[in-house]
């Protein structure tokens, strides 16, 4: 099936580099937040003047941000929403993104004219809820992870005039719709306000007891140990073209934690999908090998249970990223280095169209001192480095570079 171009991609921001980074690859929107109001409090560099920034970059573009609202509010939260969200009115996101009822009341009054959508955590998985929520003002519904694609197909009938969004790719959370209970009863930190400690992941040693036995026995999954807990990621790649035909028109990638090189592999590789710049098969061995994953599933999409994955908890992949572009000429780049560089590496320029540039760190020139260096290091904030690349194609500025580790 032929993809119709420019359904929205819609990428995850931690801070505005990584916003930036996203956009540069082919994301169409942003979702971010401030720590007090978002499911997001550690890891999240946003503050109001920085999403004031953020979305006067996006709105130059001609992208957009959605912000969110998504924590389930208590009493102090209500108290403090309407200051924040007078404030926030000023500054015309292009989307409000939240779960609860009381802080939908709040939006409506106090940001009357911007575009609401109900969260995933909000679990609405069925036809008669989203018209129930499209008469409180409702107009985009992330549908929960829950939802087969068979009843994405029968609520957009229900239902044609609500936008769908859908997560395609990311961490699984191991709760219902991420409303889980385990990160608070075990440190006090809640995850339905944006503190998790993610427990799901934790190496944990199961000790059983058989009736009637007196010996004690340990239960292994793996030789590393046990993570009962830990969910595969989401990756719905191969599956666009039924999503688009079931009646999704937003393509969420989960992500406010990952790094920019995460970013850049992601959006890159869906946008390329979306836009047929590249065949989708030929994608998946990039998802595979060149970024960091927990083995991938395809969640409840199908309506069929996941394979249990009892091998491994996550893979090693082939490359690692190692610079950002700061600016280029036809000579060659000048380098933020992340990881390691040595000379004689091999070297791959993933450039946002997910168009690939092979190379080898040939001459490499410390940006300090001019002189010519045969290794660079990311520590202390990442070495600056000119490298020399003789190449027909343009390498804008926060392109991401990756090395061949085996």
């Amino acid at each position: 099936m032929k993809i119709k171009s420019r359904l929205e991609l819609l990428a995850p921001a931690g801070n505005l580099v990584k916003m930036k980074t996203a956009l540069a690859y082919g994301a169409d929107a942003v979702y971010l937040g401030i720590p007090e109001f978002s499911l997001r409090v550690r890891i999240n560099d946003f503050d109001l003047a920085g999403i004031t920034q953020a979305i006067n970059y996006a709105h130059s573009l001609k992208k957009k941000v959605y912000v969110t609202v998504n924590i389930f509010a208590h009493e102090k939260h209500i108290k403090l929403l309407p200051v924040y969200l007078k404030k926030l009115a000023k500054v015309r996101p292009d989307g409000i993104i939240l779960s609860d009822p009381g802080v939908l009341e709040l939006v409506k009054k106090y940001l009357p004219k911007i575009a609401i959508h109900l969260s995933t955590q909000a679990n609405c998985t069925n036809g008669a809820a989203v018209k129930f929520w499209y008469r409180q003002g409702v107009r985009r519904i992330i549908l929960a992870r829950e939802v087969a694609l068979k009843e994405i197909k029968e609520i957009h009938q229900t239902c044609p005039k609500m936008e769908l969004e859908y997560f395609v790719h990311g961490a699984m959370c191991m709760a219902y719709s991420g409303r889980c209970f385990l990160s608070q009863d075990m440190v006090g930190r809640s995850a339905n306000l944006g503190d998790c400690v993610q427990p799901c992941r934790w190496k944990y040693e199961v000790f059983i007891k058989p009736h009637g036995h007196s010996e004690v026995l340990e239960l292994v999954e793996e030789p590393h140990g046990s993570y009962l807990l830990n969910s595969k990621d989401l990756c719905l790649l191969e599956y666009l073209p039924e999503l688009i035909k079931a009646g999704i028109t937003s393509f969420k990638i989960e992500g406010r934690a990952k790094s920019v090189y995460y970013l850049a592999n992601i959006i890159g590789i869906y946008r390329s999908a979306l836009d047929n710049n590249r065949k989708i098969p030929e994608l998946v061995p990039e998802l595979n090998t060149k970024v960091t994953h927990r083995g991938y599933t395809a969640g409840f999409l199908l309506g069929v249970k996941a394979a249990q994955n009892a091998k491994d908890s996550h893979n090693t992949p082939d490359w690692e990223f190692c610079g950002q572009v700061i600016r280029s000429d036809q000579k060659g780049i000048l380098l933020q280095v992340h990881n390691t560089i040595k000379a004689g590496d091999e070297l791959e320029i993933i450039l946002p169209v997910y168009d690939i540039i092979k190379f080898r760190a040939e001459k490499m020139v410390d940006f300090k001192s001019g002189r010519e260096i045969t290794e660079a290091h990311g520590g202390g904030g990442g070495q600056k480095i000119y490298l020399n690349l003789t190449t027909k194609k343009f390498v804008p500025a926060l392109t991401v570079l990756r090395r061949k580790i085996k």
